[in-house]
């Protein structure tokens, strides 16, 4: 990993930015679920293509390879912070199973778009 220290704090940014979001749009939840996850799931991505960006900006060498760690790193760190709130405490009150399938899923997307954003500076794609 080219940077630890930024890694986790992007990590946490990449966890915190949707989280706001979401505390701002919990009343759309009980209004039109399927709007309030799609503002998720566009929170998400849009959080890791930013701090995906900025974090790949200076990744010289084995960008790919740092793109993957860098979000799988971001997916477990989302995941370590966020599932306890959901599944023990906090507003949603979750199972396993639907943390899974509803917010895990969506964090999945994670190291999908690093990844992506990794091959892209690797062609020499101008972002």
């Amino acid at each position: 990993m080219k940077s630890w220290g930024k890694a986790f704090g992007f990590g946490a940014l990449v966890w915190l930015l949707p989280f706001l979001i979401a505390f701002a749009a919990f009343p759309v939840r009980t209004l039109a679920r399927p709007v309030f996850e799609s503002i998720m799931s566009v929170a998400v991505a849009g959080a890791a293509v930013v701090f995906g960006l900025l974090y790949l900006r200076h990744v010289r060498n084995n960008i790919i390879r740092e793109g993957l760690l860098v979000g799988l790193l971001w997916l477990s760190v989302c995941v370590v912070i966020d599932a306890p709130l959901m599944l023990f405490g906090g507003p949603m009150q979750m199972s396993l199973g639907e943390y899974l399938g509803d917010i895990g899923l969506t964090y999945v997307g994670i190291p999908v778009i690093t990844t992506g954003l990794a091959v892209a500076r690797s062609w020499k794609v101008t972002l």
